[in-house]
Protein backbone atom coordinates (compact mmCIF):
# COMPACT_ATOMS: atom_id res chain seq x y z
CA UNK A 1 0.00 0.00 0.00
CA UNK A 2 1.38 3.26 -1.16
CA UNK A 3 1.94 5.82 2.09
CA UNK A 4 -0.15 8.85 2.35
CA UNK A 5 2.36 11.50 1.71
CA UNK A 6 2.80 13.95 4.55
CA UNK A 7 1.48 17.90 4.31
CA UNK A 8 3.39 20.49 5.52
CA UNK A 9 1.88 24.26 5.79
CA UNK A 10 4.09 27.24 5.91
CA UNK A 11 2.33 30.65 7.16
CA UNK A 12 3.92 33.81 6.80
CA UNK A 13 2.65 36.62 8.87
CA UNK A 14 3.23 40.22 10.31
CA UNK A 15 5.81 39.92 13.39
CA UNK A 16 3.31 41.38 15.93
CA UNK A 17 0.91 40.07 18.86
CA UNK A 18 3.92 37.38 19.73
CA UNK A 19 3.82 36.03 16.39
CA UNK A 20 7.36 33.91 15.82
CA UNK A 21 7.44 34.59 12.02
CA UNK A 22 7.10 32.02 9.50
CA UNK A 23 5.82 29.16 10.98
CA UNK A 24 5.95 25.47 9.69
CA UNK A 25 2.93 23.37 10.42
CA UNK A 26 2.46 19.63 9.78
CA UNK A 27 -0.99 18.96 8.72
CA UNK A 28 -2.90 16.10 9.85
CA UNK A 29 -5.74 16.12 6.91
CA UNK A 30 -8.21 13.39 8.19
CA UNK A 31 -8.35 15.52 11.48
CA UNK A 32 -8.17 19.08 9.69
CA UNK A 33 -5.35 19.88 12.86
CA UNK A 34 -2.09 20.91 12.90
CA UNK A 35 1.33 21.39 14.74
CA UNK A 36 4.11 23.77 14.43
CA UNK A 37 7.04 21.94 14.35
CA UNK A 38 9.42 24.91 13.64
CA UNK A 39 9.22 28.68 13.65
CA UNK A 40 11.80 30.66 11.75
CA UNK A 41 12.48 34.55 13.04
CA UNK A 42 15.54 35.57 10.83
CA UNK A 43 13.74 39.15 10.15
CA UNK A 44 10.75 40.65 10.49
CA UNK A 45 7.38 40.26 9.10
CA UNK A 46 8.08 37.06 6.52
CA UNK A 47 4.48 38.03 4.72
CA UNK A 48 4.70 36.18 1.24
CA UNK A 49 6.05 33.17 0.77
CA UNK A 50 7.15 31.04 -2.98
CA UNK A 51 8.00 27.48 -3.32
CA UNK A 52 10.62 26.44 -6.08
CA UNK A 53 8.71 24.33 -8.76
CA UNK A 54 11.24 21.77 -7.83
CA UNK A 55 9.64 21.93 -4.36
CA UNK A 56 13.47 21.83 -2.58
CA UNK A 57 13.32 25.54 -2.38
CA UNK A 58 11.25 28.10 -0.34
CA UNK A 59 11.86 31.87 -1.04
CA UNK A 60 10.63 34.31 2.04
CA UNK A 61 9.77 38.10 1.61
CA UNK A 62 10.40 40.24 4.66
CA UNK A 63 9.68 43.42 5.59
CA UNK A 64 12.59 44.30 7.86
CA UNK A 65 16.09 45.28 5.45
CA UNK A 66 18.93 43.14 5.77
CA UNK A 67 20.81 45.26 7.62
CA UNK A 68 20.34 47.77 10.48
CA UNK A 69 19.94 51.02 8.15
CA UNK A 70 18.60 49.26 4.92
CA UNK A 71 15.33 50.70 3.80
CA UNK A 72 14.56 48.34 1.84
CA UNK A 73 13.37 44.10 2.80
CA UNK A 74 15.01 40.97 2.57
CA UNK A 75 14.62 37.90 0.64
CA UNK A 76 15.55 34.88 2.23
CA UNK A 77 16.24 31.83 0.59
CA UNK A 78 16.00 28.60 1.89
CA UNK A 79 16.04 24.51 1.78
CA UNK A 80 13.43 22.36 2.28
CA UNK A 81 14.11 19.39 4.77
CA UNK A 82 12.78 16.32 2.14
CA UNK A 83 11.35 14.14 5.07
CA UNK A 84 10.31 16.81 7.80
CA UNK A 85 9.68 20.02 5.47
CA UNK A 86 12.07 22.09 7.93
CA UNK A 87 13.71 25.50 6.88
CA UNK A 88 17.20 25.88 6.90
CA UNK A 89 18.61 29.05 5.52
CA UNK A 90 20.66 28.94 2.30
CA UNK A 91 21.24 32.80 2.17
CA UNK A 92 19.72 36.51 2.00
CA UNK A 93 19.82 39.59 0.27
CA UNK A 94 18.29 42.76 -0.03
CA UNK A 95 14.94 43.09 -1.60
CA UNK A 96 16.12 46.66 -2.71
CA UNK A 97 12.90 48.21 -2.45
CA UNK A 98 10.71 49.27 0.08
CA UNK A 99 7.97 47.13 1.62
CA UNK A 100 8.10 44.07 -0.12
CA UNK A 101 4.79 42.61 -0.65
CA UNK A 102 4.87 39.69 -3.05
CA UNK A 103 7.34 37.26 -4.38
CA UNK A 104 6.92 34.81 -6.90
CA UNK A 105 8.96 32.35 -9.08
CA UNK A 106 9.14 31.98 -12.81
CA UNK A 107 7.89 28.04 -13.85
CA UNK A 108 11.57 27.19 -15.08
CA UNK A 109 13.16 27.66 -11.76
CA UNK A 110 15.21 30.30 -12.46
CA UNK A 111 14.53 33.70 -11.58
CA UNK A 112 12.40 35.19 -8.13
CA UNK A 113 10.36 38.29 -8.32
CA UNK A 114 9.82 41.10 -6.17
CA UNK A 115 7.19 43.31 -5.62
CA UNK A 116 7.45 46.83 -3.47
CA UNK A 117 4.43 48.36 -2.20
CA UNK A 118 6.06 51.39 -0.58
CA UNK A 119 8.52 51.99 -3.01
CA UNK A 120 6.24 51.30 -6.27
CA UNK A 121 9.05 49.43 -7.56
CA UNK A 122 10.41 45.79 -8.99
CA UNK A 123 13.25 43.56 -8.66
CA UNK A 124 14.51 40.18 -9.81
CA UNK A 125 16.89 37.84 -9.02
CA UNK A 126 18.59 34.73 -10.25
CA UNK A 127 18.68 31.46 -8.39
CA UNK A 128 21.76 29.96 -8.41
CA UNK A 129 22.21 26.03 -8.63
CA UNK A 130 22.40 25.80 -4.53
CA UNK A 131 19.23 27.17 -4.27
CA UNK A 132 20.28 30.82 -3.28
CA UNK A 133 19.93 33.87 -4.82
CA UNK A 134 21.99 36.58 -6.52
CA UNK A 135 21.66 40.18 -5.46
CA UNK A 136 18.99 41.96 -7.69
CA UNK A 137 19.79 41.77 -11.29
CA UNK A 138 16.73 44.17 -12.46
CA UNK A 139 15.00 46.92 -10.44
CA UNK A 140 12.16 48.91 -11.94
CA UNK A 141 10.85 52.37 -10.60
CA UNK A 142 7.38 52.66 -11.97
CA UNK A 143 6.06 56.66 -12.00
CA UNK A 144 2.58 58.64 -11.59
CA UNK A 145 -0.58 58.01 -10.10
CA UNK A 146 -4.47 57.93 -10.24
CA UNK A 147 -8.06 59.19 -8.76
CA UNK A 148 -7.98 57.81 -5.66
CA UNK A 149 -6.55 58.83 -2.33
CA UNK A 150 -4.59 55.64 -1.76
CA UNK A 151 -2.75 56.33 -5.27
CA UNK A 152 -0.69 59.56 -4.67
CA UNK A 153 2.33 57.15 -5.99
CA UNK A 154 3.35 53.64 -7.51
CA UNK A 155 2.46 50.82 -4.93
CA UNK A 156 3.38 47.61 -7.00
CA UNK A 157 1.56 44.72 -5.74
CA UNK A 158 2.32 40.76 -7.62
CA UNK A 159 4.17 39.96 -10.21
CA UNK A 160 2.64 36.56 -11.47
CA UNK A 161 4.64 34.65 -14.63
CA UNK A 162 2.85 33.25 -17.65
CA UNK A 163 2.67 29.26 -17.83
CA UNK A 164 5.05 29.34 -20.44
CA UNK A 165 7.76 31.91 -18.42
CA UNK A 166 7.82 34.32 -21.57
CA UNK A 167 6.48 37.07 -19.75
CA UNK A 168 5.55 38.37 -16.07
CA UNK A 169 2.85 40.52 -15.11
CA UNK A 170 3.53 43.03 -12.60
CA UNK A 171 0.23 44.74 -10.98
CA UNK A 172 0.55 48.13 -9.82
CA UNK A 173 -2.49 49.45 -7.22
CA UNK A 174 -0.87 52.83 -7.44
CA UNK A 175 -0.86 54.07 -11.08
CA UNK A 176 -4.02 51.31 -12.36
CA UNK A 177 -2.06 49.72 -14.72
CA UNK A 178 -1.15 45.87 -15.65
CA UNK A 179 2.56 45.56 -17.16
CA UNK A 180 3.56 43.17 -18.83
CA UNK A 181 7.57 42.46 -18.74
CA UNK A 182 9.64 40.49 -21.00
CA UNK A 183 11.86 37.58 -18.64
CA UNK A 184 15.35 36.57 -19.60
CA UNK A 185 15.07 33.59 -17.50
CA UNK A 186 19.00 32.74 -17.82
CA UNK A 187 20.10 36.02 -17.08
CA UNK A 188 17.40 36.80 -14.49
CA UNK A 189 15.98 39.79 -15.36
CA UNK A 190 13.12 41.80 -16.99
CA UNK A 191 13.27 44.08 -19.93
CA UNK A 192 12.95 47.71 -19.50
CA UNK A 193 10.20 48.61 -21.58
CA UNK A 194 7.10 46.80 -20.79
CA UNK A 195 3.75 46.66 -22.34
CA UNK A 196 1.33 48.87 -20.56
CA UNK A 197 -2.64 47.87 -19.82
CA UNK A 198 -4.52 50.53 -18.16
CA UNK A 199 -7.10 49.53 -15.83
CA UNK A 200 -10.22 51.49 -14.97
CA UNK A 201 -9.23 54.74 -12.81
CA UNK A 202 -9.67 53.99 -9.29
CA UNK A 203 -9.36 50.60 -9.57
CA UNK A 204 -6.25 49.62 -7.85
CA UNK A 205 -4.82 46.34 -9.59
CA UNK A 206 -3.75 43.91 -6.53
CA UNK A 207 -3.04 40.58 -7.97
CA UNK A 208 -3.59 38.40 -10.62
CA UNK A 209 -4.35 35.16 -12.08
CA UNK A 210 -3.92 33.32 -15.51
CA UNK A 211 -6.79 30.39 -15.79
CA UNK A 212 -4.61 27.12 -15.90
CA UNK A 213 -6.11 25.96 -19.25
CA UNK A 214 -8.18 28.76 -20.44
CA UNK A 215 -6.94 31.99 -22.38
CA UNK A 216 -7.92 34.00 -19.82
CA UNK A 217 -7.20 36.12 -16.60
CA UNK A 218 -8.31 37.70 -14.01
CA UNK A 219 -7.75 41.06 -11.92
CA UNK A 220 -8.62 41.45 -8.86
CA UNK A 221 -8.97 45.42 -8.31
CA UNK A 222 -8.54 46.59 -4.56
CA UNK A 223 -9.92 49.79 -3.76
CA UNK A 224 -13.30 49.01 -6.14
CA UNK A 225 -13.40 45.61 -4.90
CA UNK A 226 -14.04 44.19 -8.49
CA UNK A 227 -12.63 41.49 -10.84
CA UNK A 228 -11.95 42.36 -13.95
CA UNK A 229 -11.78 39.51 -16.96
CA UNK A 230 -9.07 39.53 -19.75
CA UNK A 231 -8.30 37.93 -22.64
CA UNK A 232 -4.66 36.58 -23.40
CA UNK A 233 -3.22 36.40 -26.48
CA UNK A 234 -1.69 33.12 -27.19
CA UNK A 235 1.05 34.52 -29.43
CA UNK A 236 1.91 37.38 -27.34
CA UNK A 237 0.69 37.60 -23.95
CA UNK A 238 -1.35 40.47 -24.50
CA UNK A 239 -4.85 41.34 -22.24
CA UNK A 240 -7.69 42.55 -23.38
CA UNK A 241 -10.64 43.52 -21.12
CA UNK A 242 -13.85 41.52 -21.49
CA UNK A 243 -15.51 42.08 -18.20
CA UNK A 244 -15.37 43.79 -14.50
CA UNK A 245 -17.53 41.96 -11.67
CA UNK A 246 -18.88 43.50 -8.49
CA UNK A 247 -17.36 41.53 -5.51
CA UNK A 248 -19.22 43.24 -2.72
CA UNK A 249 -22.52 41.64 -0.83
CA UNK A 250 -25.46 43.64 -1.29
CA UNK A 251 -26.38 41.59 2.31
CA UNK A 252 -23.55 43.72 4.59
CA UNK A 253 -23.29 47.25 5.23
CA UNK A 254 -19.60 47.96 5.79
CA UNK A 255 -17.84 51.25 5.91
CA UNK A 256 -14.71 49.95 4.64
CA UNK A 257 -13.59 47.21 2.33
CA UNK A 258 -10.42 46.73 0.67
CA UNK A 259 -10.22 43.22 -2.04
CA UNK A 260 -7.46 41.43 -0.91
CA UNK A 261 -6.77 37.64 -2.67
CA UNK A 262 -7.68 35.88 -5.96
CA UNK A 263 -7.52 32.37 -6.87
CA UNK A 264 -9.39 29.45 -9.17
CA UNK A 265 -10.11 26.10 -8.31
CA UNK A 266 -8.19 23.21 -9.48
CA UNK A 267 -9.86 22.42 -12.35
CA UNK A 268 -10.97 25.77 -13.22
CA UNK A 269 -14.51 26.19 -12.62
CA UNK A 270 -14.70 28.07 -9.81
CA UNK A 271 -12.85 31.82 -8.92
CA UNK A 272 -12.70 33.24 -5.10
CA UNK A 273 -11.91 36.32 -3.92
CA UNK A 274 -11.31 38.11 -0.51
CA UNK A 275 -12.52 40.78 1.08
CA UNK A 276 -11.13 42.55 3.99
CA UNK A 277 -14.31 44.72 5.71
CA UNK A 278 -16.90 42.42 4.74
CA UNK A 279 -14.55 39.45 5.78
CA UNK A 280 -15.94 36.91 3.30
CA UNK A 281 -14.86 35.34 0.06
CA UNK A 282 -16.75 36.03 -3.38
CA UNK A 283 -17.54 32.86 -5.61
CA UNK A 284 -17.97 32.86 -8.98
CA UNK A 285 -18.82 30.31 -11.51
CA UNK A 286 -16.18 30.49 -14.54
CA UNK A 287 -17.52 30.27 -18.22
CA UNK A 288 -15.79 27.40 -19.77
CA UNK A 289 -16.39 29.13 -23.26
CA UNK A 290 -16.08 32.61 -23.35
CA UNK A 291 -13.95 33.31 -19.62
CA UNK A 292 -16.43 35.36 -17.89
CA UNK A 293 -17.35 35.01 -14.40
CA UNK A 294 -20.89 34.63 -12.67
CA UNK A 295 -21.57 35.14 -9.16
CA UNK A 296 -22.70 32.08 -6.97
CA UNK A 297 -22.29 34.01 -3.25
CA UNK A 298 -20.71 34.95 -0.75
CA UNK A 299 -19.33 32.49 2.91
CA UNK A 300 -18.14 34.52 5.65
CA UNK A 301 -14.39 34.38 6.04
CA UNK A 302 -14.52 32.92 9.88
CA UNK A 303 -13.13 35.75 11.14
CA UNK A 304 -11.56 39.20 10.56
CA UNK A 305 -9.64 40.32 7.20
CA UNK A 306 -8.88 38.00 5.11
CA UNK A 307 -5.27 39.00 3.79
CA UNK A 308 -4.40 35.59 2.05
CA UNK A 309 -6.25 32.58 1.38
CA UNK A 310 -5.05 29.13 0.03
CA UNK A 311 -6.79 26.29 -2.63
CA UNK A 312 -6.19 23.01 -1.73
CA UNK A 313 -3.82 21.26 -4.37
CA UNK A 314 -6.24 18.42 -4.01
CA UNK A 315 -9.32 20.28 -4.58
CA UNK A 316 -11.00 19.01 -1.17
CA UNK A 317 -10.32 22.69 1.10
CA UNK A 318 -9.60 25.86 0.95
CA UNK A 319 -7.53 27.71 3.71
CA UNK A 320 -8.32 31.42 4.74
CA UNK A 321 -6.15 33.25 6.67
CA UNK A 322 -7.51 36.05 8.88
CA UNK A 323 -4.81 38.77 9.73
CA UNK A 324 -6.85 40.27 12.52
CA UNK A 325 -8.22 37.20 14.33
CA UNK A 326 -5.27 35.83 14.04
CA UNK A 327 -6.52 32.38 12.77
CA UNK A 328 -6.42 30.20 9.87
CA UNK A 329 -9.68 28.70 9.14
CA UNK A 330 -10.68 25.60 6.88
CA UNK A 331 -13.37 24.85 4.52
CA UNK A 332 -14.46 21.83 2.66
CA UNK A 333 -15.21 22.79 -1.08
CA UNK A 334 -18.06 21.47 -2.64
CA UNK A 335 -16.84 20.29 -6.19
CA UNK A 336 -20.75 20.25 -7.55
CA UNK A 337 -21.67 24.02 -5.96
CA UNK A 338 -18.10 25.63 -5.89
CA UNK A 339 -19.01 26.60 -2.47
CA UNK A 340 -16.80 26.59 0.61
CA UNK A 341 -18.50 25.15 3.64
CA UNK A 342 -17.33 25.42 7.41
CA UNK A 343 -15.82 22.46 9.00
CA UNK A 344 -15.72 24.95 12.47
CA UNK A 345 -11.79 23.58 12.64
CA UNK A 346 -9.16 26.92 13.05
CA UNK A 347 -5.66 27.04 14.36
CA UNK A 348 -4.26 29.76 16.06
CA UNK A 349 -1.44 32.37 14.32
CA UNK A 350 -1.11 35.88 15.42
CA UNK A 351 -1.00 38.00 12.93
CA UNK A 352 -1.52 35.21 9.91
CA UNK A 353 -1.14 36.59 6.56
CA UNK A 354 -0.09 33.55 4.20
CA UNK A 355 -0.24 29.93 2.66
CA UNK A 356 1.72 28.11 1.09
CA UNK A 357 1.42 24.17 0.85
CA UNK A 358 3.73 21.38 0.28
CA UNK A 359 3.82 17.43 0.11
CA UNK A 360 6.09 15.13 0.74
CA UNK A 361 6.73 11.74 -0.23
Amino acid sequence: MSQTPKEILYIGTYSEKESEGLYVLDFNRSELSARTIQTVQDKKSPTFLALHPNEKFLYAAYREGKDKNDPAGTIVAYAIDKKTGKLSEINQVSSVGASPCHISVDPSGQVVFVSHYQGGNLSTFKILESGGISEAVSFVQHEGSSVHPNQTKPHMHAMIPSPDGHWVYASDLGIDQILKYKVNPKKGSVGKKPEIFSTKAGAGPRHFILHPDLPYAYSLEELSSTVAVYQVNSSNGDLRFLDRVDMLSPEIQSDYNAAADIHLSVDGKWLYASNRGQDNLAIYQVDQDNGLLSLQGHVSSGGQHPRNFKVDEKGQLLLVANMESDNVVFFRLNNQTGMPEATGKTIAIPRAVFIEQLFLD
